[in-house]
């Protein structure tokens, strides 16, 4: 299951851009371009987290703005712009995301604490 969706005119919600994404239970992908086509490519295990927005504009037309904050070098702010299913994609990225870390063991681990030695109760 994924994904197809292009970027859309603000103004009613109309397709009328050449930018498609593809968002695939293992890989996201941007196509964007009309002369020039560059195609990019983020695997689902290097998305850290995903944004979910919508301005007023976006509300009334039904779009809204899925940001992907990633591990990868080339794009580490992935922009998907007034796209429809925004809420619905958000949520697959979020769970296909979980799911190809879990399935390569790269499952970061977030340290909250002080990060002084002292703090932490080791025996001696």
């Amino acid at each position: 299951m994924g994904f197809v969706e292009r970027k859309r005119w603000l103004f009613l919600g109309l397709p009328f851009t050449f930018t498609k994404y593809t968002i695939r239970e293992d890989m996201i992908t941007i196509d964007a371009g009309l002369f020039k086509t560059v195609e990019n490519d983020c695997y689902m295990y290097k998305v850290q987290d995903v944004q979910h927005s919508a301005t007023l504009m976006e509300k009334i037309f039904g779009l809204g703005t899925v940001t992907c904050f990633t591990g990868d070098t080339t794009h580490p702010q992935l922009l998907m712009v007034h796209i429809k299913k925004s809420r619905e994609i958000k949520d697959f990225i979020l769970e296909q995301s979980e799911k190809a870390r879990l399935k390569r063991r790269t499952v970061n681990m977030l340290d909250i604490g002080s990060g002084n030695i002292q703090d932490l109760d080791v025996p001696d």
